[in-house]
């Protein structure tokens, strides 16, 4: 996900919430999930990795 995202030369954060827990919870306040990965863009939420929507919303 990182390299896909850096090669495509999107700025990203990126919150480990398995350790912190208001990223954990500022997470299921947003999309109302605990999967990873989560990705959020404006207001689309992706979970997963998935390569064809993550294209349409970067470019």
């Amino acid at each position: 996900m990182k390299e896909f995202l850096s090669q495509k030369g999107v700025d990203f954060a990126e919150h480990d919430v398995a350790t912190d827990e208001d990223a954990r919870n500022e997470m299921v306040q947003k999309t109302g999930r605990m999967a990873v990965p989560t990705i959020v863009v404006g207001d689309k939420t992706v979970v997963g990795f998935d390569k064809e929507e993550l294209e349409k919303l970067v470019h």
